[in-house]
């Protein structure tokens, strides 16, 4: 028996598994990570490496690691120059950020805990839990963290839902079919935040001229994706105090800077336009149609657009993770709900006892955060410290 099963190994429960093990509370032979890949943070080095992230959003102290200084250290031990780190925050580059990541996970022999499969179901017996897998395995735990991500709730338009079927040049880019080197120009990128920035940067490179950005509004220039008040009492101790589910629902979505890119980015795009390397067209898509052969029309209430080619940069659904199993879960275990459908915990982010949740599951507790970085560490330091 397991002493804690965490389920996903994306950046969140590496975080909590990192802290668990950085605390001693857990050794690695009683720890187990569940998640679909083959290795730690598949999807987060997919999905950056995709649209050529080259530093976060995050400053230097939001990583993987419990010391908080410790990429800093990691840095000066390997001698890194200062352009690992950019801007007055400190922002980590990609590179330096999963180099430290994988140290970690060496450091903490993370790996020996991991677990490839697809949770379908847990169960409650006397004094542990029993997760089960679609391939038939069982595995038996006295602490679970529910660590699950929306990774898999790609959000296209309903207007382009046909063509998205239809098509090999119609797909979202985090898709895990997507594939950006087989594109047909004249390419339209569709979306108005940082990942669409970051990729139409990288499509420019790849098609100069070939490329036009769609977004619903003006471009919006934040340096973080929320206030940086959330990330202390400044904010967080007032939205605590909030009883009403719906409530605190309202003020984290308010409080999210969606659809927002970083000034240097906005810069790079507005030197790309001038440049003519790529095309802006500010307006939300209507409708679509296909002609005969490749091209696609696409309707904006000024003007039409017409392009071979659609990469949708539009985020993820708004639905709660987990899906089907998860719903069978919270009612077999009669798990509290707000309105929204995410749960209801208590401040050590138990759902019930000796069952945890981080990332978005947590996000009625931690505020607008807690899908970031920052929101895993903090929650891993709660779960960590009620222990």
């Amino acid at each position: 028996m397991f002493e804690w099963i965490v389920v996903g190994g994306g950046i969140q429960g590496c975080t909590i598994a990192a802290f668990l093990l950085k605390n001693n509370k857990v050794l690695p032979d009683n720890l187990c990570i569940i998640d679909p890949h083959e290795k730690p943070l598949t999807n987060w080095t997919r999905n950056t490496g995709l649209i050529d992230m080259k530093f976060l959003r995050s400053p230097f102290v939001h990583h993987l690691d419990a010391d908080p200084f410790s990429l800093i250290s990691f840095t000066k031990k390997k001698n890194l120059k200062d352009n690992e780190f950019y801007g007055p925050y400190k922002r980590p580059s990609l590179k330096i950020f999963n180099e430290h990541s994988h140290h970690l996970f060496q450091e903490t022999a993370l790996e020996k805990s991991w677990q490839q499969g697809f949770v379908s179901d847990i169960d409650k017996e006397k004094d542990h839990w029993r997760v089960h897998t679609l391939d038939g395995k069982s595995l038996a735990g006295r602490n679970i963290v529910l660590a699950l991500n929306v990774n898999d709730q790609l959000f296209i338009p309903e207007w382009a839902d046909s063509l998205h079927e239809e098509s090999n040049q119609v797909f979202h880019i985090f898709d895990k079919t997507a594939c950006i080197e087989e594109l047909k120009p004249p390419i339209a990128v569709v979306g108005g935040g940082i990942t669409s920035a970051h990729l139409t940067i990288k499509l420019a490179a790849m098609y100069p001229g070939g490329v036009t950005l769609i977004k619903r509004h003006p471009f919006r220039v934040f340096d973080f994706d929320s206030d940086p008040g959330w990330l202390g009492p400044n904010k967080q101790t007032a939205f605590r105090q909030i009883s009403d589910y719906e409530r605190r629902r309202d003020v984290i979505t308010r409080a999210r800077n969606k659809g927002t890119l970083t000034s240097e980015l906005f810069q790079k795009l507005k030197k790309h336009e001038n440049e003519q390397k790529i095309k802006v067209v500010d307006g939300e898509v209507t409708s679509a149609t296909k002609r005969d052969g490749e091209e696609i029309t696409l309707i904006l209430a000024q003007q039409e657009v017409n392009v071979n080619s659609i990469v949708f940069a539009t985020g993820f659904k708004p639905g709660r993770p987990g899906g089907g199993w998860l719903d069978k879960v919270i009612e077999k275990l009669d798990l509290s709900c707000a309105w929204c459908g995410y749960p209801i915990v208590n401040p050590k982010l138990e759902w019930c006892p000796h069952l945890y949740v981080i990332g978005s599951l947590a996000e009625l507790e931690i505020g607008p955060i807690a899908r970031n970085i920052s929101g895993a560490r903090q929650a891993a330091e709660r779960i960590v410290q009620s222990l």
